[in-house]
């Protein structure tokens, strides 16, 4: 079974390296970066299956770090660290996205089994973290091939992240402008043009199986639909 990939953004450098250290020694394949910035940027350049971020940091907040990426990815889980206990702060953590939020000084226990209760209600899937499975195709991100009946489409790195945000995404609005800046790192006017050339491109690949649609919300972005006839 693969480890869970984890991307822990934590300020504190002795703390970010301790809880480091203990999730590693748990089996959990960890990543620590040490401001908002690092980890946004961490973030649309790999794979993690879990995220845990200080909500006081320098440069980019936790705050903001966890909106930003809820407008790529609305279903990874986001647990919050923060020495803020008000209810206040606890609501303002949820509102930005988090799944769980706990406040600093807390157990190494209690962090390790919230871990594990958010995982297993996000019912992630360890063994197929890379390989989607939408109508009649089977799309793999890390090879960037769609296949069908043995066939195998390779697709670009833009194509590939693309279906791939899709996807996460799937019956709810990708953002256009946070597509734009994970992928091609800035919102432009010309990046957005040339989006648009790359979802007519995954378009004209999924075509085959007409319950599979891409459509445009306009003003806002595009949705990724899976009809299932009943």
């Amino acid at each position: 079974m693969n480890k869970l990939r984890i991307l822990l953004v934590e300020d504190d450098d002795n703390l970010g390296k301790l809880l480091c250290d203990f999730l590693i020694a748990k089996g959990f394949d960890c990543t620590l970066k040490e401001n908002g910035k690092e980890g946004y940027e961490t973030f649309i350049n790999n794979t993690f299956d879990f995220l845990i971020f200080d909500v006081m940091m320098p440069i980019k907040d936790g705050l903001t770090l966890a909106k930003e990426i809820r407008g790529i990815d609305r279903n990874i889980p986001i647990l919050f660290l923060s020495a803020k206990s008000q209810e206040i702060d606890r609501l303002n953590g949820f509102q930005a996205g988090a799944d769980d939020y706990i406040t600093k000084p807390f157990s190494m226990q209690e962090l390790l089994a919230r871990i594990n209760v958010i995982s297993k209600r996000s019912n992630i899937n360890h063994f197929t973290n890379n390989i989607f499975k939408i109508g009649i195709f089977t799309f793999n991100s890390d090879t960037q091939q769609l296949s069908l009946d043995g066939k195998h489409q390779k697709l670009t790195t833009k194509e590939n992240g693309l279906l791939q945000l899709l996807i996460k995404n799937k019956n709810q609005i990708l953002d256009r402008n946070m597509a734009l800046k994970a992928i091609w790192g800035d919102d432009n006017y010309f990046n957005g043009r040339s989006m648009d050339v790359y979802i007519t491109k995954l378009r004209k690949y999924l075509k085959q199986d007409s319950s599979l649609q891409i459509i445009n919300i306009h003003g806002k972005g595009f949705k990724f639909l899976e009809i299932i006839n009943s």
